[in-house]
């Protein structure tokens, strides 16, 4: 991951946004001579918060500044315990296991271990960006070192419950010694923080990249076709991508498609949910409520493909197999017409290029793209989906709210729930081809005014600015 100039930036917002970037970039660099910016979070593989470094840290190296980028290590039992304050954070009761004693004392130990690495390079006046739960317990210590410490919280839920206050009150010894927290939205901040050093910055996208980058037609079904996501002629264009460093790249891996039937053919109507196999995310109802809508509208003969990466390759996610068995179970549970139209598809992340590469390809030929959480901190699929002009249909949670305005650049659905609903609405995109272009067009300049890493990186310049100040 090298450095990228933030001019490239000029054909989606004009000169006027870049001139202002490349200031406040100038301004930080400046500040930041001899120190170097930390960002640690626990994989690089998965998840939305490996896909936000990826794609802002480049253009932050791109202003001269020493960004780099450390991923810690853990035990299955440390995993499991921040899997379970991830779900309280949410408000939601996961696994329902205990976050007491014990396992505060797994939690301090896993992390003291790593925090004894990093603070062999952390020097003092250096930025670190700790990202949710499973980095919180490594402020202390790394504030202790002098190092500024910034905790930043992707994850949160809009109304307190028991749940919220379990999490938090696991997490107060560590957050408390932060410079500053970061939160997507203000609903997220809780009253164990210092809310006047607390700052709301949501994530962004980068258009560049190969997940979100143009794509001709041709290629993007090229690359559907290679991994066996669509079946159909062979197409005479080449499943290729631009890499970051803007080498050129091919998609060579095939997806695993658990699937009855043969797989959808390019001309199919395609209903597209691509996310990690988690609970939160509601894959098994985006499932039911696909069949409900079989029910009620038999003529439409849309197929329904949900998406996620290979299960074995998130060691910070201990759930996901076990959610995609659950998903397989419900799946054979289906009647055999609607099994017949319903593919669940592992995509490979050995090379995650890729990976964002055969998920652009997937998104670019949805005709609509599902989001359907039950809890959502921010859906960056939804802005992906966005950007590139698809309609979007995605339950009112979270950071969804935030990126969707109902029935002006998506639709959104008061009750994750309510699978009537659900099934109504996804009916009602995949029968109105005006509305869907309408809503596509609407979404794909909501990204580019709000989105994308200009604002992001803009928003980070001034939270340091004063840090420094104070």
């Amino acid at each position: 991951m090298g450095a990228q100039p933030i001019d490239r930036f000029l054909s989606i917002t004009g000169a006027e946004p870049i001139a202002r970037a490349r200031r406040l970039g100038e301004e930080m660099s400046s500040r930041l001579t001899g120190r170097a910016v930390w960002s640690v979070n626990s994989t690089a593989i998965g998840g939305g918060v490996a896909e936000m470094l990826r794609s802002v840290l480049p253009y932050v190296r791109g202003f001269g500044i020493d960004s780099r980028w450390v991923v810690i290590g853990g035990t299955s039992d440390f995993f499991r315990i921040t899997k379970r304050l991830h779900h309280a954070l949410h408000g939601s009761y996961g696994d329902g296991s205990p976050l007491s004693v014990d396992e505060r004392a797994v939690y301090e130990n896993v992390l003291r271990a790593n925090a004894d690495e990093i603070s062999a390079l952390v020097r003092p006046r250096d930025v670190v960006v700790l990202h949710d739960p499973q980095t919180a317990g490594l402020a202390p210590t790394l504030s202790g070192l002098g190092a500024i410490v910034i905790w930043r919280c992707h994850i949160g839920a809009d109304i307190p419950n028991p749940e919220t206050d379990l999490g938090w009150n696991f997490l107060a010894p560590y957050i408390c010694d932060a410079a500053a927290t970061v939160f997507t939205r203000q609903q997220y901040v809780p009253d164990v923080c210092n809310h006047d050093r607390s700052t709301i910055i949501p994530p962004s996208i980068d258009p560049f990249s190969p997940k979100n980058q143009h794509l001709e037609d041709d290629v993007a079904r090229a690359i559907l076709l290679h991994t066996g996501l669509v079946g159909g002629d062979p197409s005479e264009a080449l499943p290729t991508f631009v890499r970051l460093d803007g080498s050129p790249g091919r998609v060579d891996r095939r997806v695993d498609v658990i699937g009855l039937g043969p797989v959808p053919s390019l001309d199919a109507p395609l209903v597209v949910q691509v996310s990690r196999w988690d609970p939160l995310k509601d894959p098994a109802g985006v499932m039911r409520g696909f069949a409900r809508l079989a029910e009620m509208e038999p003529h439409l003969d849309a197929e329904l493909i949900l998406a996620g990466p290979n299960v074995h390759a998130i060691e910070d996610d201990p759930e996901s197999a076990k959610t995609l068995d659950g998903v397989v179970d419900r799946w054979r549970a289906l009647p055999h017409a609607i099994r017949d139209r319903v593919h669940l598809a592992s995509l490979p992340t050995a090379d995650l290029e890729e990976n964002g590469a055969i998920v652009n390809a997937l998104q670019r030929e949805a005709t609509v793209v599902v989001q359907k959480s039950v809890r959502e901190g921010f859906g960056l699929t939804v802005t992906e989906a966005m950007w590139k002009r698809r309609a979007v249909l995605a339950s009112a949670v979270g950071g969804i709210q935030d990126q969707i305005t109902n029935n002006v650049n998506g639709l959104l659905l008061e009750d994750p729930n309510d699978l009537e609903s659900f099934a109504s609405l996804l009916g009602r995109l995949l029968s109105d081809a005006a509305l869907r272009q309408q809503l596509g067009e609407q979404a794909r300049e909501r990204v580019r005014t709000e989105y994308v890493p200009l604002r992001h990186l803009a928003q980070y310049a001034e939270l340091l600015e004063r840090i420094d100040a104070a």
